[in-house]
């Protein structure tokens, strides 16, 4: 299992323990495990830092807010992009999950 960003087809943003579920050898879908909607929060602007890179605010919520699962299956198909989240928000996530605040 891996912390992975992944871009939905709905245009959400979701960060999850992610694995894959298999049929056979193929893929047909991921599993997200207490998965977080991430939401830049407003206004959305990139400011430099000190080092020179650009940074946003963000905030993590409940994907599906009243859910009572912590493992919920996404169809692949459903999965525009899935990507390694950067650091910080990775530390973020599992400092929420690992508070129970989920």
């Amino acid at each position: 299992m891996a912390v992975k960003l992944a871009l939905l087809q709905s245009g959400d943003q979701i960060i999850a323990d992610v694995t894959e579920v298999l049929s056979g050898d193929k893929a047909v879908a991921y599993l997200f495990e207490k998965p977080q909607k991430l939401s830049y929060n407003a206004p959305i602007f990139l400011e430099q830092d000190k080092g020179g890179e650009a940074s946003v605010e963000v905030t993590l919520s409940n994907w599906i807010t009243v859910a009572d699962d912590d493992k919920i299956p996404v169809a692949i198909n459903q999965v525009v992009a899935l990507v390694n989240p950067i650091k910080d928000v990775v530390n973020m996530y599992n400092a929420k999950i690992n508070a129970g605040t989920n």
